[in-house]
């Protein structure tokens, strides 16, 4: 029978990630880095122990911002829909 490997905070081992963010869009950039930060890129992914690594993001001025998103909400009544940019 297997048993599910949990990992100890002294067996971690950190690495640094250097990532550029030129021409990256902002949602992505974040979402790759929460992954790396939390330790979920790591086999040994464990929700209870900081698995995480490091990260150094360069070229963060060049980063991609589209601006063209709406924001809808709805107050669930009749012509209730506010639009927001």
């Amino acid at each position: 029978m297997r048993t599910t490997q949990l990992a100890k905070p002294n067996e971690i081992e950190r690495k640094w990630y250097i990532i550029d963010a030129t021409d990256i869009s902002l949602g992505r950039l974040s979402a790759a880095i929460a992954t790396i930060l939390r330790g979920k890129n790591k086999p040994q992914y464990t929700p209870n122990v900081d698995t995480g690594d490091n990260v150094i993001v360069i070229n963060a001025s060049k980063l991609k911002l589209t601006g063209k998103k709406l924001y809808y909400h709805h107050s669930e009544y009749r012509g209730g829909m506010r639009i927001t940019s």
